[in-house]
């Protein structure tokens, strides 16, 4: 079957496109930061690389979390051997207890992975899960695919590459990655095993795309400590409240180092914070230096002798850091305190970071983030630290990920540079499924992809949009009520119409003409015993409806409410 850009007949139509054929399904993460997921195939067996989530944007009223449209692994679920995870963060691993419940497939993942994404699942009431932990280097024998799990450096722990073994060659999937040569834990990327890979030949590079934009190599994490280390010895008689993020196991490291260096006591605050705290201490991933101080004792510490380390460093509206800005938090902040905000605002963040940061200035305290210190250092590769990338690993044929389409093109760009022939480079799109072959690579197809919305406990497919849909209306225009009471015996209204308003904007002059409107609408429809209501408020809905838009250029929903007597 020849791609001509429509999707599939079927998915059958998708398997016997060459069953020995080596297939990439692209489902999430490229065009786009985050819910990343991308699916390997060959003969009878798929492996899938991470299943993660993003965050909803503004014109998505309602929704907590968006996830991956995962219909095509539905539908070749026999087919799928495994997952396969590079790291824990949300955006890689979030939608997997949404999948997990469809697809009953082993996950194969680090230490620290597999306990985050174990919480989850419980939180998820799931009992009907395997989850297999893989150490660094390990290889494992998965279907027709041998699978080899190295050690990355990355803002959280337990990050690997992939570098999956195929009838046809090698694919290399770099995960999220960053090349730090003096890594908190002191366990290095290891580069020299990422050699060897290349050595033996590399036929498909997915490389991560984040920080493509980025000139030079990202700073060391250790440059973090040691920016820390200024802080807390300028600080000596003052409490320091430190918002970081969660997953960030080797800041909280160097956080509680500094805390036992300065005879300080640590208090962990957020939920998410205590319970990725608590654990990577079960799995050996965070050292204490002697017992937290629990929250509800942190306001009878001396001040000098407690470290506050808690949520909010992206302003976000339930965190501890954002609670304790509003007031609305055990913990009361004050001139007293050193805040630092231990992060970079995600683009679309800013504006809530910067309020926090001004409501806890208000409150006298002092508050150092990014701009005025070097106190967070990206997890995501730079330029140079891709070379080095693709100098190791050589690879014939590049395809990037893990990015907007503008990282996309400039990670295309780059591997030219590097040596990979433009015809040997891709820029594929959520949905390609694309054919690896000696003589290059080929869109063979579509499948059905984009996202699905979590809303509560529902999952709603984009089909549902229409909610979306009816939300953003109900958010720009406003609704309208209107209570139609007719009496059956009269054969019309048995007293005039009652308009309700939510965000629609009437003078009392158009509020009247309005209930006009709807009375000679009834007038006109001459109602009787027998007629159809749902005319009777089509005919009311269609006709505020013009008069709104021609008088008021106000569009809301309009819901006409029939009561009979």
């Amino acid at each position: 079957m020849e791609y001509n850009g429509q999707l599939a007949q079927s998915y059958e139509e998708i398997y016997t496109l060459k069953n020995n054929e080596l297939k990439v399904v692209f489902l999430g993460g490229i065009g786009e930061i985050g819910k990343n997921m991308t699916a390997i195939e060959y003969g009878d067996d798929i492996v899938v690389i991470d299943g993660g989530l993003s965050f909803p944007t503004a014109d998505m009223p309602g929704v907590d979390l968006v996830i991956p449209d995962y219909t095509y692994l539905k539908q070749n679920k026999h087919r799928i051997c495994a997952f396969l995870i590079t790291h824990g963060h949300e955006d890689h691993i979030g939608a997997l207890p949404y999948i997990l419940e469809d697809i009953k497939a082993p996950v194969y993942a680090t230490k620290l992975t597999l306990a985050l994404l174990e919480h989850k699942l419980m939180e998820r009431n799931m009992d009907d899960y395997e989850l297999i932990p893989v150490e660094y280097s390990a290889v494992e024998k998965i279907g027709g695919f041998s699978v080899k799990f190295i050690k990355m450096s990355h803002s959280i722990a337990g990050a690997v590459s992939l570098a999956i073994e195929t009838p046809k060659g090698i694919i290399f999937h770099t995960g999220d990655y960053k090349i730090d040569f003096s890594p908190i834990d002191d366990r290095r990327m290891d580069l020299g095993e990422i050699a060897q890979v290349g050595n033996k030949g590399v036929l498909l590079m997915l490389g991560e795309s984040t920080n493509v934009e980025r000139e030079g190599y990202s700073m060391s994490e250790s440059k973090v400590g040691e920016s820390l280390d200024k802080i807390f010895s300028a600080n000596i008689g003052r409490r320091i409240i430190v918002a970081t993020f969660a997953s960030n196991i080797h800041r909280m490291q160097q956080i509680i180092d500094l805390a036992d260096k300065y005879g300080r006591r640590v208090c962990f605050v957020g939920r998410s914070m205590e319970n990725i705290s608590h654990m990577a201490i079960k799995i050996g991933e965070l050292k204490p230096h002697s017992e937290f101080v629990p929250m509800d004792k942190a306001n009878s510490m001396p001040p000098e002798r407690l470290v506050i380390v808690c949520t909010g460093s992206q302003g976000e509206p339930m965190s501890a850091l954002t609670r304790m800005a509003s007031d609305n938090s055990r913990i009361k902040v004050g001139q007293g305190d050193t805040i630092i905000v231990s992060s970079t605002p995600i683009p679309g963040n800013e504006k809530s970071v910067y309020n926090v940061i001004n409501n806890l200035y208000r409150k006298g305290a002092r508050v150092i983030y990014e701009s005025l210190a070097e106190i967070h250092a990206s997890g995501h590769a730079y330029r140079e630290e891709m070379k080095t990338m693709f100098s190791l690993l050589k690879p014939k044929y590049f395809i990037p990920v893990h990015g907007e389409y503008r990282h996309l093109a400039k990670h295309k760009e780059l591997a030219e540079q590097m040596g990979v022939p433009s015809a040997n480079c891709m820029i594929a799109e959520i949905g390609d499924v694309i054919s690896i072959k000696r003589k290059g690579l080929t869109k063979v197809a579509q499948v059905p992809a984009g996202q699905l919305y979590i809303d509560g406990p529902n999952i709603d497919d984009v089909s549902g949009s229409l909610v979306l849909k009816d939300r953003l209306h109900l958010s720009e225009d406003g609704f309208m009520v209107v209570l139609l009471n007719l009496s059956i015996d009269k054969g019309g209204l048995s007293s005039p119409p009652e308009i309700i308003m939510r965000g629609v904007n009437l003078n009392d002059d158009m509020l009247r003409e309005a209930v006009g409107v709807a009375e000679d609408t009834i007038a006109k429809l001459g109602i009787g015993k027998h007629d159809n209501r749902a005319e009777i408020k089509e005919g009311v809905r269609k006709a505020l409806k013009k008069y709104l838009a021609g008088t008021a250029r106000q569009y809301p929903i309009i819901i006409p409410v029939v009561m009979e007597h």
